[in-house]
Formats: C-alpha cells, structure tokens, sequence
C-alpha cells in the first residue's frame, strides 16, 4: 500500500514543501527542483568543473562535489537540493574503467557481452568505492540550509546495464537488445548484480543524509511493455523494497521512479512501491492523476525546451502545467528532463519564480 494513504501516525510528518508533496500532503503552494539543476548552464559550475581538471574528478572530490551541489541554491530559490554526482559511478566501483571523452560523453574501454566478463565485476561497498559521495552527502548536509531536503539517486540497473554493455551512449541500442533476446539470462545475471549493488548505494546515501531518493530509468522508454516489466520495472521494485523507507528522524523517505518516455505504463511503475512518479513531457499530469488516482505524487513535467522561450511565454507554459491539477495535492513542479547545458540561468529564474507565484495563487 501506499504511503500517502496508509502512513503510520507515530512517523512525524515532514516540514518541507518538498517532502509534503512527495506524500501528498498539504502544501501552501507546489514545491521546485529541477533534473541538473547544477550543471554547465551555470558559470559558477564551469569555473569549479575547471578547477577540478575533469568531470570524473569532480564528481570524486567531495568539497568540490558539496559545491555545485549547493550553487543553484544560492542563486534560486528552490525546495529541495540533489546531489551532485554520476549515475555511471556504480560501474566504475564495480570494476569497470571509465573515462568521460570530451563531447562524446561517458566511455567504459572494456564492456560487458557475455557471462565470463560478469566475472570482473565486484560487489562494491559503499564505504569504500563509493566513500568519495557519502562524504559529499555529509559535507552538504552540514552546509544546507536549515530544512533544505536533500534528494540521493542513482541510475536503474536496466540504464546502468545499457551503458555497460553499449560501452557509451547509444542511439540504437542495438547490443543490448540483441543480448535481450539471444543472451536474456546474461542480462538478467548483469541486473540481479546492479540490484544488489543499487540497493546497498542507496541505503548508504540514506544512512548519510539524503531524505530522498530517485532512481533514474532514463533508458527504460527503448523497451516495449514485457520487456520493460521484466528488465527494467522488476529490478527498480526489488531495489525499492529493500530501501530503508525512514530517516534518523522518524520521517518517511520518498522513493521517486523517474523512467522516461513511459508514460504509457503508469500502473505498471505504479507497482513498483515508488512514493512518486516523474513524468516527462510526453504525458499530461491531469491524465495521470485520472489513471492513478491520489495514491501516488507526480513530478514534473515541463518540456525543458520551454526555457528557450521568451520569459512570457515560460509563464504561460508554467501555468498550464500547474493548472492541470490546481488545488490537488501530490505534485512537485520539475522538468521533464534535465536542464539543457547552455540555458540561460536567468530563464531558469524566470520558470521558479512563476511556479512561486502561480501555484500560491492557485492555492489561495
């Protein structure tokens, strides 16, 4: 059952904005972040990604790391902060080498094709492999602002298995699919890894401070509708039914399922256990809150494209957005992406200083 609805009264509700909307509480207006809120549209982002000599650096310099993390919020004013780091971050623990090519993207040398090269793979410890991020996560927790959440992530086993086997990016996706059909128990041996391994990361994150977490399906859209249960919803469900689902506080842990171009298996990520639904720009929110009902929050879903426009137009976007569910509670106001790395920040300015305006209105 869910947690919007079937909460135990002794867990404490939570304060912030962000939270409340994730369970579906009462809020005075929708709460804000957005998917690389920290990233290259900011300068300040690209001065200390320059100091840190290359991506793969900073992500594993926890100062640096606390940083970014926390510009966006010196220069927004946002509901929540995510951590800044790498879905591709488990495969390296993992034993994987890694390198991030300039325009190209991420790149493992050596990918996975068959059963053997599961062998190199180890079983990482968070505390170790990984101990350059649970760092960040302190550093950042001590520098928040007071009642600042902070959201944890990692990529699903079936996006961080695409990676690992396409060796990069990919168009096609044409090796993993072919192992999807020719080689289904190889993949299935590769995820039942991933799932282990995202879990343990995840429960780390939660032990050092995250008060959320999302699992980014980023590559779960390439799937039709077996193949999407089996590979990619099964994994994130096993995943969030081994999560620790309260903080050190009493207070629930959302559990947000982000998979995008999925918006035609709603119920299906519904079932998964997930407190939250991130939706892309492809599905409008009214239509699903009609098939999902109250039980589950939605985030988003603002095509990121939109802050190409004049700031007029940002407003007029932001508003049927948000007019979609009016005064319905379960809903925190996103991207349907990430931000794209030469926006303007000012724009960005202008898309949360209307969801702030517009949403209070709607709530007076």
């Amino acid at each position: 059952m869910h947690a919007n609805n079937t909460a135990p009264s002794i867990h404490p509700e939570p304060q912030s904005l962000f939270l409340r909307a994730c369970l579906g509480l009462e809020v005075r207006r929708t709460p804000v972040w957005l998917m690389r809120q920290a990233g290259r549209y900011l300068p300040e982002y690209r001065e200390v990604r320059k100091l840190a000599g290359d991506f793969l650096s900073l992500c594993k310099n926890p100062e640096l790391a606390a940083r970014v993390t926390l510009q966006p919020l010196q220069r927004f004013e946002l509901d929540a902060a995510i951590l800044f780091s790498d879905i591709l971050v488990i495969p390296e623990a993992m034993g994987m080498e890694l390198h991030f090519l300039e325009g190209e993207g991420p790149h493992f040398p050596k990918p996975l094709r068959r059963m053997a090269d599961l062998d190199r793979l180890v079983p990482p410890d968070p505390r170790n492999q990984l101990g350059y991020v649970l760092a960040a996560i302190r550093t950042i927790r001590q520098q928040l602002p007071a009642g600042m959440p902070l959201i944890g992530f990692s990529g699903s086993p079936w996006t961080l298995a695409t990676y690992m086997i396409e060796g990069g990016s990919s168009k096609k996706f044409s090796l993993i699919k072919t192992l999807l059909y020719n080689d289904p128990e190889f993949l299935e041996a590769l995820l039942d890894r991933l799932v282990v391994a995202v879990t343990h990361y995840l429960n780390a994150q939660i032990d050092h401070g995250v008060q959320a977490v999302q699992l980014f399906d980023t590559w779960g859209g390439i799937l039709g509708p077996d193949e999407y249960k089996r590979f990619s919803l099964e994994p994130m469900a096993r995943i969030i039914a081994g999560l620790k689902r309260h903080g050190s506080d009493g207070v629930r842990i959302p559990i947000i399922v982000f998979s995008k171009g999925c918006g035609g298996y709603l119920e299906t990520i519904a079932s998964s256990g997930c407190d939250v639904i991130g939706l892309d720009w492809t599905m409008a929110l009214d239509q699903a809150r009609r098939q999902l009902g109250p039980r589950i929050a939605l985030q988003g879903n603002l095509d990121p494209a939109v802050l190409y426009a004049t700031p007029e137009r940002i407003r007029l976007e932001v508003r049927r957005v948000l007019e979609t569910l009016g005064r319905q509670n379960g809903h925190i106001f996103n991207l349907g992406h990430g931000v794209e790395p030469n926006m303007d920040p000012d724009k960005v300015q202008t898309l949360i200083q209307a969801v702030h305006e517009i949403s209070g209105a709607l709530r007076a």
